[in-house]
């Protein structure tokens, strides 16, 4: 069974920060770690499921021409939209992934301590609908706590497992310590040739 909708609620209820994703050094690197794993400068369309407050939504934005962030919880919608007011590239919509899934395409997607909180069937959902979004060559960015948590489904090391068995996604990163896991794929169709690395990108081999 999936993470009960009620264990969020909990988490923020009377807590803007419930994790302190803000001020933990843990969490800086992390994300720092992220950035430097996205292949590209920058992307036309973005879209991150489960923002939570809105922390790696303020960093991601420059590198995106437009950027949906999204979450479940009210209180996290409000604020992340608080938190990102003057980024006019950044829309903030309160969404239930994978039950409610935009309709466009994207060139980046970004699955960031997320998806251990689903059984498999709700799992496969969301990695078909995270697939199926992504644009010919788009890059899809996942990156999930590694210690065993007991409202978590599944570790880091188990997700990894899980997304090396989706169709379409060719792994380019792989970053593994003993606290997290961080992965980029890209979206390749059948017949079609992975994206160029960035170093190709830039013309230098």
């Amino acid at each position: 069974m999936s993470t009960p909708a009620g264990y969020f609620d909990g988490m923020y209820r009377g807590q803007d920060d419930p994790w302190h994703l803000q001020e933990r050094w843990y969490e800086q690197r992390k994300y720092a770690l992220t950035l430097a794993s996205l292949p590209r400068p920058y992307f036309r369309a973005a879209f991150e499921p489960g923002c939570s407050v809105g922390q790696l939504t303020r960093l991601l934005a420059p590198r995106c021409e437009r950027l949906l962030a999204a979450d479940r919880v009210a209180s996290a919608v409000e604020t992340t939209r608080r938190r990102t007011a003057d980024l006019g590239q950044v829309e903030v919509a309160r969404l239930t992934v994978p039950e409610e899934w935009p309709e466009e395409r994207f060139d980046l997607v970004v699955l960031s301590e997320l998806l251990y909180y689903f059984d498999a069937t709700q799992l496969d959902t969301l990695l078909s609908r995270a697939v199926g979004s992504l644009e010919p060559g788009g890059t899809l960015v996942t990156v999930h706590w590694n210690h065993p948590v007991p409202e978590h489904v599944h570790t880091g090391a188990q997700v990894a497992d899980r997304l090396a068995r989706e169709p379409g996604l060719t792994l380019r990163t792989d970053h593994q310590e003993d606290d997290f896991v961080l992965q980029t794929f890209s979206n390749v169709p059948p017949g079609e040739a992975a994206p160029a690395s960035p170093a190709a990108f830039e013309g230098l081999v």
